[in-house]
């Protein structure tokens, strides 16, 4: 649960000062130190470690290196819930008639070992989501684990601090994205955006997580952001800072994305840990691969890892698709599908159904274990 530590001083007279702690004490919410954490996710050079070892270590997949990628998932909606009495209605669950936070963050919790025993080893989760229509030019909704302030909603970060758990015991490498366009409109200020970055950080790292990457804006170029610090030309900037947050010696590994089909500045790459890519509206496969190879032509390019991590093109049953053109340039990469806020299709549309439950997700999950050899 959500917790800080605290120390109460206090001039008070003696006849009351233990009735008083007492009191005190029993409203704030303490918490022990964090548990032993048991997964620790690492960078070298263009590989991704795992407690010290690379990712799938000496997998290869019809000839192609596996071995320090990524395989992930945009399963962005895992801590979701809608704050307007306006839209919350479109979420409610077929068999309750009503939507339900817990619910979602309870299954989400439930699937993960199955997404794991697929060879999954990473997925996408965001303090503001994702559009939970799939796809949305106006986003009403209010879906942000950040008050206007920048201060954490403590609801979210329960549910949050669930699923991380439960990937660190998985051997599971979350991507938390902090920032998607639609919601940042409801910071008061840029130096609210700072603040969020700062206590979401920072809440990371005093809670022990190792496991944890940072997807630090959601495609940035987006015209839609409202705060200049969110804009792609600012954003070396905010991973900068990002990356300056430390804890007992460590920091966050950060990167932040684009739109779909398109490469990240010299800047973004520069300033990032990894680069995130985004392969929606990428209908040609030879398009995935030409992205990576424009990446690595970047003068701030060095060894780091190349990451998709969202794609809504699918045909894993054919010989050439973005997911094996992906893999065929050494690069990670995430599936994106969109659903129909069915409690079925799809794993962004809300109300999710989190499990292996249509052909497509079926289909993908297939591929990945047989590229993986899980």
């Amino acid at each position: 649960m959500l917790g800080c530590y605290y120390s109460v001083t206090a001039i008070i007279h003696p006849m009351t000062r233990r009735t008083v702690l007492a009191s005190a004490l029993s409203a704030i919410p303490l918490r022990a130190q964090p548990p032993r954490r048991r997964t620790a996710v690492s960078i070298q050079a263009d590989q991704f470690h795992i407690n010290g070892r690379p990712t799938y270590q000496g997998r290869r997949f019809d000839h192609l290196k596996i071995e320090g990628l990524l395989m992930n998932s945009r399963m962005i909606q895992g801590i979701f819930d809608d704050a307007n009495p306006s839209t919350v209605s479109r979420w409610r669950y077929s068999d309750t008639g009503k939507w339900d936070a817990e619910r979602n963050t309870r299954e989400f919790v439930a699937a993960m070992p199955e997404w794991r025993r697929h060879g999954l080893l990473s997925f996408t989760i965001g303090l503001q989501g994702g559009s939970p229509e799939g796809y949305s030019k106006l986003q009403p909704w209010r879906n942000s684990a950040f008050e206007r302030d920048g201060t954490l909603k403590p609801e979210f970060m329960d549910r949050l601090e669930r699923i991380l758990d439960k990937a660190d015991e998985l051997g599971m490498v979350p991507m938390v994205n902090y920032f998607y366009f639609g919601q940042d409109e409801h910071f008061e200020s840029d130096k609210a955006v700072r603040h969020a970055c700062h206590e979401a950080s920072m809440w990371i790292l005093t809670r022990g997580y190792r496991n944890v990457i940072v997807d630090l804006v959601n495609e940035c170029d987006n015209r839609a952001y409202q705060m200049e610090s969110l804009k792609a030309a600012n954003v070396p900037e905010l991973i900068a800072l990002t990356k300056s947050y430390e804890h007992e010696g460590r920091r966050l590994l950060v990167g932040a994305s684009f739109n779909g089909g398109v490469v990240p500045s010299d800047a973004v790459v520069k300033a990032s840990d990894f680069v995130l890519l985004h392969g929606n509206g990428v209908k040609q496969p030879a398009r995935i691969a030409e992205m990576v190879r424009q990446v690595r032509a970047l003068p701030s390019y060095r060894a780091m890892p190349v990451l998709f991590n969202e794609d809504d093109h699918f045909d894993f049953d054919q010989p050439s698709n973005n997911m094996r053109q992906a893999i065929e340039s050494y690069a990670s990469w995430g599936y994106f599908d969109p659903g129909k806020n069915d409690y079925s299709d799809g794993y962004q549309s809300v109300p999710v159904n989190w499990g292996l439950n249509t052909p497509r997700k079926k289909a993908f999950f297939a591929f990945v274990k047989q590229v993986t050899g899980a």
